[in-house]
């Protein structure tokens, strides 16, 4: 060995990023846009002028103040679900780590690092509505992933997270062709 290719013991030495063997962004779903939630903006604001202006004209008066009330906790509520779904989850793995990256909607950063190795991927089932929850399982810590995540959406995630698990298990296949 010359001295040009000898590494330091405590230099480390950085995978490629195509050892990468699983790469997934969770984000929450949100099924309006913000077309969407303009549109209906402008609906619910009509109504409750027309219903407050008719109220007002028939002599009750403090309605027009409720229906005020009313349109402005519907945009309050769309709004906090708007800034919520900035939140999201990144998992990824190489053959020797796998990382979860936890982002809060207000930017709060948790990080996990497990060896892939020693990881497993706890499911809890209901017979009737599908898995409710993932855990990741590593030297008695559990992590919950994937909380905002449909039934559907976690058993497709847990069979390609596990795929990907028994894969870093098996190793790198080294094919000489």
């Amino acid at each position: 060995m010359t001295t040009g290719n000898a590494f330091a013991p405590e230099q480390q030495v950085p995978e490629p990023t195509d050892a990468e063997l699983f790469s997934a962004l969770l984000t929450p779903h949100r099924s309006l846009n913000q077309t969407g939630f303009i549109v209906l903006m402008v609906v619910v604001s009509g109504v409750s002028f027309v219903g407050g202006i008719a109220s007002w004209l028939m002599g009750a008066w403090p309605i027009l103040g409720f229906f005020g009330l009313d349109a402005l906790a519907i945009y309050w509520a769309f709004k906090v679900n708007f800034r919520r779904a900035r939140a999201y989850e990144q998992v990824s793995m190489t053959p020797s780590e796998l990382r979860l990256r936890r982002v809060s909607h207000r930017g709060h950063v948790m990080e996990w690092i497990f060896n892939p190795l020693w990881v497993r991927l706890d499911q809890i089932t209901h017979e009737e509505f599908g898995v409710e929850y993932l855990y990741l399982v590593s030297r008695g810590e559990r992590v919950a992933i994937g909380s905002f995540l449909g039934p559907d959406e976690k058993a497709s995630f847990a069979k390609a997270l596990t795929a990907a698990l028994q894969a870093a298990r098996r190793g790198p296949v080294l094919n000489p062709i």
